[in-house]
């Protein structure tokens, strides 16, 4: 009887500490908040979405006004907060910044950069592009006649695929071109005050075709980071030409995460 007793209550510990452990274990993300980039809206995300929601993802899209980049954090913060969590936060060009800042929230669990920006603190975002110049000269600046002093970027919607979407087809870039959302001037020039990527996990797509954030730039700022890289043969638009390639990146930083 001892010894039945004995093997009992060994039986019992092992059955125990099994069932703790994975109460302890946290779920993986099933909340995927993706923040667009500068020139664009969210509709181009939408094949990506596609493919995240028919994995079984809860996927939302943030709007940016891109009028600063402490408007353009707040977008974000109020989107998260109707998560549940954890969640992987998704930016991509400029997005990057914003994801950088807004991702110091406790519920974001990985951060997912796609041919983004990944400033540290104390950094602008049009500081650290400094540092590389994108191959091109399409980007422009225009203002309002009623407020001269705010300047936005652009690019002209004649050289919009050569320069942002060059794997795209012809039809989908020009309705981006002609959908193009201007990106304020400030929001470039203003350092962040946290850079989330010291504390969660990034993962990153580096577009080895970019003609706006320059690939050189952008293998700069994942390897200072230690984020998980995949190269991508793609315009900076990838996630339109590619939403197969950036879903999956996603979908590994979200199975990843706790």
């Amino acid at each position: 009887m001892p010894t039945l007793r004995k093997n009992f209550a060994i039986a019992f510990m092992i059955a125990m500490s099994g069932t703790m452990a994975h109460a302890e274990t946290k779920p993986a993300a099933k909340d995927i908040v993706i923040v667009h980039g500068a020139l664009v809206d969210g509709s181009g995300w939408r094949a990506v979405y596609d493919i995240l929601t028919k994995d079984g993802f809860h996927v939302t899209i943030v709007q940016e006004p891109l009028t600063s980049l402490a408007e353009d954090v707040d977008a974000t913060r109020r989107v998260i907060d109707q998560q549940t969590g954890p969640v992987v936060l998704v930016g991509h060009s400029y997005g990057g910044s914003v994801i950088t800042e807004a991702g110091a929230d406790p519920k974001v669990s990985a951060l997912v950069y796609v041919a983004a920006l990944q400033p540290d603190k104390g950094e602008a975002s049009g500081q650290v592009m400094s540092k590389f110049a994108a191959p091109n000269d399409a980007m422009r600046v225009s203002t309002n006649r009623a407020t001269p002093d705010h300047k936005y970027f652009y690019i002209p919607p004649a050289k919009f695929r050569e320069t942002y979407a060059a794997d795209v087809p012809a039809p989908d870039a020009q309705f981006m071109a002609d959908s193009e959302q201007q990106l304020a001037q400030k929001a470039m020039g203003a350092p962040l005050s946290v850079a989330a990527w010291h504390n969660k996990p990034s993962y990153a797509i580096l577009t080895t075709q970019d003609r706006v954030i320059s690939p050189e730039l952008q293998r700069w700022m994942y390897q200072r980071s230690g984020a998980k890289v995949t190269e991508v043969g793609a315009s900076h638009a990838v996630f339109v030409s590619q939403p197969a390639a950036v879903a999956q990146v996603i979908e590994a930083a979200a199975k990843q995460a706790n």
